[in-house]
């Protein structure tokens, strides 16, 4: 993970358990506290001037801290704490989804009292979530905090991210601890085998065909300026996954977009026709969400941790370490191989004569003036309405996730929340909130469906009610659109993917702006004064009422 926090200098002095922990929090710069009571730490965090955000339901709140994480790419940690028993239950989802996109988040549940934490039925969170998690320690004796705080900030600092659990039973809070003794942790960066770095390059300098792959790991290093280095040089097209979208300009020549269950045609033909794949940054894991890799080529992974290494895709060559460490390695010893940068003419007017006739067969649906409102309309005015380079976007699961992704060019890092190897419907909304705590100079949107807001559409109200000014782009079509083909006995018979709802008005009951858009001819203006009521403080959801779009670029 990147450098720690420049906390305040080392105290010493006599704490209550509780104290502890927030002071500890406080020491290593966490600003917001995301949670759900009854947890004590609530109420120890805000005494130490940490935020407390309360959501409707726990899974929200540990998407807000997620993306705390995200948008920092570290820097900061979203933490989150529940209430023992259905608390922590109910939280589990949140943590896994953390878990599968190795995102760090701090999760502080209380737990039973020591005398009742391992008997059934009780929940205990450090057995029931450890493998959803980087590590889950209970504290047994409040003496220790100083030392498992400091391992668990370690493990959120340094290596792969995942969520780390710290259980804290309930009768524990108010014990005396006696003086503290903690300083911020350390993040490490460690770096590629220099002899594998140089087998490496060679295989990109001999390559006639390299693509790069680049995943999240890029975002986690900051490693955008070497990314665009590495590229130029070779003159490389650049692909990324849902979780890498962001780290490469894709309105660069080069850019290939993001691959997902959705992805341009031009991707598909650079893959498929490449000598050479390195992944950077990425676990090459295999998904329905994500690209499936050809059998043809070489493979390179550049990856953090490895336990990703040869996973799911047989590689010929691997570097350990951090994405900005290993493609500084590779850029120095491709000096020397390569000399100057590529001429990159011929292969970006390869990706444009694929490229371009691709978006013609969808600019129909894109540009569509009908009504109800094609989904794919929506969001081609979205992005030509909103100011894209300041803007923190991300999608929802199902077909909100597979109309947006092709299309929605990012042009500047971390200004798009992909996700994809675990895709819990609702986890758009959490996530954009999240990023405006952490961002609040960006215009954060949510684009989800009807399916998704009956999961989490009723923390639309925390966004009103904490002050977090975020555009909720809802695509209603009354169904369970992507389900249609594989239920259509239910829905005929039952009609068992049909959902309805009036979300607009929710959102004004609310307290927030809501619109309800029916006609083309006002998607922008919508939009518009969607933008203005959130730089007014005002949360917005806009519902645009769409046809029960099916088609997704499936290549």
């Amino acid at each position: 993970m990147p450098g720690c926090h420049a906390g305040p200098q080392r105290e010493d002095q006599a704490m209550k358990l509780g104290e502890a922990i927030a002071e500890i929090m406080k020491r290593e710069g966490v600003e917001i506290l995301c949670g759900y009571p009854v947890n004590h730490l609530i109420e120890f965090a805000a005494a130490r001037d940490i935020r407390p955000i309360m959501v409707r339901q726990e899974r929200i709140g540990l998407h807000m801290a997620d993306a705390i994480s995200r948008v920092t790419a570290g820097q900061k940690i979203g933490a989150f704490c529940m209430q023992h028993g259905p608390g922590s239950e109910n939280a589990y989802g949140g943590v896994a989804q953390a878990y599968g996109e190795s995102v760090p988040v701090l999760v502080v549940p209380q737990g039973y009292p020591r005398r009742l934490a391992h008997i059934d039925p009780n929940f205990n969170s450090s057995e029931a979530m450890r493998h959803v998690v980087k590590s889950a320690e209970p504290v047994v004796l409040a003496a220790e905090i100083s030392n498992i705080m400091r391992r668990a900030f370690t493990r959120l600092r340094n290596g792969r991210g995942g969520p780390v659990l710290v259980e804290v039973p309930t009768d524990l809070w108010n014990e005396e601890v006696g003086e503290i003794d903690y300083a911020p942790v350390m993040a490490t960066r460690y770096g590629p085998d220099p002899v594998e770095v140089k087998r490496a390059a060679r295989m990109l300098a001999e390559a006639k065909r390299p693509v790069i792959y680049a995943g999240t790991g890029v975002h986690w290093a900051r490693a955008w300026t070497q990314l665009a280095k590495l590229s130029e040089l070779l003159a490389a097209p650049v692909c990324t996954s849902l979780g890498g979208k962001s780290a490469f300009n894709e309105e660069h020549p080069l850019s290939l977009g993001a691959a997902g269950v959705a992805m341009g045609r031009h991707m598909r033909v650079f893959l498929d026709k490449a000598d050479l794949i390195i992944g950077i940054g990425c676990s090459f894991t295999e998904t329905n969400f994500g690209p499936k890799m050809p059998k043809g080529p070489k493979f390179i992974q550049a990856t953090l941790d490895p336990m990703h290494l040869n996973k799911d895709v047989k590689v010929d060559l691997g570097l350990i370490g951090d994405a900005a460490l290993t493609m500084d390695a590779l850029l120095a010893e491709l000096a020397g191989l390569v000399g100057s940068p590529r001429d990159p003419a011929p292969v970006a007017a390869e990706i444009q004569s694929i490229k371009e006739p691709w978006l013609a067969e969808w600019m129909p649906k894109l540009t569509c003036k009908d009504a109800p409102l094609n989904p794919y309309r929506v969001l081609w005015d979205l992005q030509h309405t909103v100011d894209k380079d300041n803007v923190i976007i991300t999608h929802d699961a199902g077909s909100p996730r597979d109309q947006i992704s092709p299309f929605w060019k990012s042009t500047t890092p971390l200004s798009y929340l992909g996700w994809g190897k675990t895709t819990q419907l609702g986890y758009g909304l959490g996530l954009a909130m999240g990023a405006k705590l952490a961002a609040p100079e960006k215009l954060c949107i949510n684009v989800w469906g009807d399916a998704a807001i009956g999961f989490t559409g009723m923390d639309f109200e925390t966004a009103v009610r904490e002050r977090i000014p975020i555009m909720s782009v809802l695509l209603n079509n009354f169904s369970m659109a992507i389900e249609l083909k594989v239920m259509p006995v239910s829905t005929e018979k039952y009609r068992s993917t049909d959902i309805s709802g009036d979300y607009a008005a929710m959102a004004r009951a609310f307290g927030g702006h809501g619109e309800r858009v029916t006609d083309p001819s006002e998607i922008v203006p919508a939009i518009r004064r969607g933008i203005e009521k959130t730089q007014q403080g005002i949360p917005v959801l806009l519902e645009f009422i769409t046809s029960k779009e099916t088609a997704v670029s499936r290549l």
